[in-house]
């Protein structure tokens, strides 16, 4: 501990600019005071810091040594420019130095996924790829663009207040699925690896290449979001509009990202409905599309929620927000399209997902630093 605390010294005097002993102290001191405010009192600001702040405060050294004082041998600091410095055990216990993680690193997170995918087939369907999809977007779309608040810029639904919210029941089963790659890669935030895990999740059910980003930072229980900022199921078209128009998209993208609707299926412990939207539930088709305009739908007599049956085998479900997508004019349109071309639903539906991922983000990045990570199923 000693030998790991004595390296990072070396580095954070080689890093900080040169000042008097006294200067030190002070600032020493003032650092602890600022440091135990925001420890032990919480913030009285709601919503999402717009990015790293300027200035050479010593302030991220002191959390960095306090963290090392309770993490032990190896850790990894956040920095203010991006990168993490890594702090491993070996012979004399030295700073390898500052870890910048490049694409082949987010590959090997992305890999360890898929792979947990194909492992734990113990799930809806033989396969967690729908819930993980779900918690990628829950935790994205609380955006709200005109206070710039919620978006997956936080990983907020880690504490009660946000989790517990209705939309999120069932999510705690996604967030336990990942806990074991966030240990196999601290380094990578919660808020990064959500994001990444649903871009996974869509290219090993099939479906098309999404170009992903990192750059999200996680925060604390203060910066959850209110409760009512997804969707619900029960409502119709002003309600998708008024929704969806928050984190602004337009009809075109709120039936691309309804696609979605191709996967997973609901429950009665969690939202109340029930069964499957689709016959394949784990592979991303436009079937979603094709089922809500060619099959006949009526409403399940049952005790539950109002939620429509397909007439020809029973086993199908649509809820009123699916079938207010038919019902519009403008809606339709684009069901249509995308019935009739899976390609254009395909295209639409990745551009869609990376604008729904990237919301509220105060990346330090350019969009054309996203990255196309490969999937497992690819072949060559």
């Amino acid at each position: 501990m000693a030998s790991v605390a004595r390296s990072f010294s070396r580095i954070a005097s080689q890093t900080a600019p040169r000042c008097s002993s006294a200067l030190r102290t002070a600032t020493t001191s003032n650092a602890r005071r600022s440091l135990a405010g925001q420890t032990f009192q919480p913030s009285s600001r709601r919503g999402y810091a717009s990015g790293p702040s300027g200035g050479s405060s010593s302030t991220p050294w002191l959390l960095g040594i306090l963290g090392l004082a309770g993490a032990g041998g190896g850790a990894y600091f956040y920095l203010n420019n991006g990168s993490f410095t890594q702090l491993k055990e070996g012979s004399s216990g030295e700073s390898r130095g500052v870890f910048t993680p490049n694409k082949d690193d987010y590959q090997k997170v992305y890999n360890a996924i898929a792979s947990r995918l194909e492992e734990m087939d113990d799930y809806d369907d033989g396969s967690y790829g729908p819930v993980i999809v779900r918690l990628a977007w829950h935790c994205s779309g609380t955006y709200d663009k005109d206070t710039n608040t919620g978006g997956s810029n936080g990983a907020t639904m880690r504490f009660a207040p946000e989790g517990d919210h209705g939309a999120n029941a069932g999510l705690k089963a996604a967030r336990d699925f990942l806990e074991p790659v966030k240990q196999k890669f601290p380094w990578i935030t919660y808020s990064d690896l959500w994001t990444l895990a649903g871009v996974c999740a869509i290219q090993e059910m099939q479906g098309p290449i999404v170009p992903w980003r990192p750059g999200r930072t996680d925060k604390d229980v203060t910066m959850c979001t209110p409760d009512g900022r997804l969707p619900d199921g029960a409502k119709e078209q002003s309600h998708l509009r008024a929704i969806f128009g928050r984190m602004g998209f337009d009809d075109r993208e709120i039936v691309a990202l309804s696609g979605a609707h191709a996967l997973g299926r609901c429950h009665t412990d969690r939202s109340g409905f029930d069964g499957p939207w689709s016959f394949s539930p784990t592979v991303v088709s436009n079937d979603y599309f094709r089922l809500l305009l060619g099959e006949k739908w009526n409403f399940r007599k049952w005790d539950g929620p109002k939620q429509y049956q397909d007439v020809a085998s029973k086993s199908l479900m649509m809820l009123p927000t699916d079938m207010a997508l038919i019902k519009d004019k403008e809606f339709k349109k684009h069901v249509e399209r995308y019935a009739k071309d899976d390609q254009a639903f395909f295209s639409e539906f990745r551009d869609v997902l990376v604008k729904l991922f990237e919301l509220g983000v105060p990346f330090q990045s350019k969009p054309e630093d996203r990255m196309s990570l490969k999937p497992t199923t690819d072949s060559e």
